[in-house]
């Protein structure tokens, strides 16, 4: 006597925990020259908790919006990267907020395979939360990172001659997990 279940229906992804993205993403340009030096990969992730006043992203504020972050989508990265035909700089990662916590899983986990398939490429990361506010979770993606772009947008500081930065609140960090003293 066969006493195994047949499952007729299968779940949803937001009835099946294993099946629920962590990370949902708004863009994905292959090829950038504007966000960050040299041609470029550049992700917008969704879900940023500071919701600057000017922001011009304000699009990608929910986590939930835009698209799924899919393995399908870090391989597209990954091999854009390592194109030969049209080389890339680098990955740039932005948003919304790479550093929002519920993006942190996904986020390191592609830092660690683009540092690991794509040797000599660097990884910028805008985030609106400052380098020594950071928590754990946020800080485990550090060692991955070239140069992290951090602080908030203050509109009353914005300035549009600045570089790579939208106020002058704002700091460009090279190597942040050296800077905290955590290696990389």
């Amino acid at each position: 006597m066969n006493h195994s279940v047949r499952r007729t229906h299968l779940p949803s992804p937001s009835e099946d925990p294993q099946e629920t993205p962590d990370m949902h993403y708004q863009k994905y340009h292959p090829i950038d020259v504007v966000n960050g030096p040299g041609t470029r990969c550049t992700l917008f992730v969704s879900g940023c908790v500071h919701k600057c006043p000017g922001c011009y992203n304000a699009s990608t504020w929910n986590a939930n919006s835009g698209h799924p972050f899919t393995p399908a989508l870090a391989d597209r990265i990954v091999a854009d990267l390592q194109d030969a035909q049209i080389p890339r700089r680098g990955l740039t990662l932005s948003g919304g907020d790479p550093l929002y916590p519920g993006n942190c899983p996904s986020v390191q986990a592609l830092v660690r395979r683009v540092k690991a398939e794509c040797p000599g490429k660097d990884i910028w990361l805008w985030t609106g939360y400052v380098l020594e506010a950071l928590d754990c979770a946020q800080r485990a993606v550090l060692p991955y990172i070239d140069v992290l772009v951090d602080g908030p947008f203050v509109q009353a500081l914005a300035d549009r001659r600045l570089q790579l930065c939208g106020s002058s609140n704002q700091r460009i960090i090279p190597h942040p997990a050296r800077r905290l003293g955590e290696g990389a």
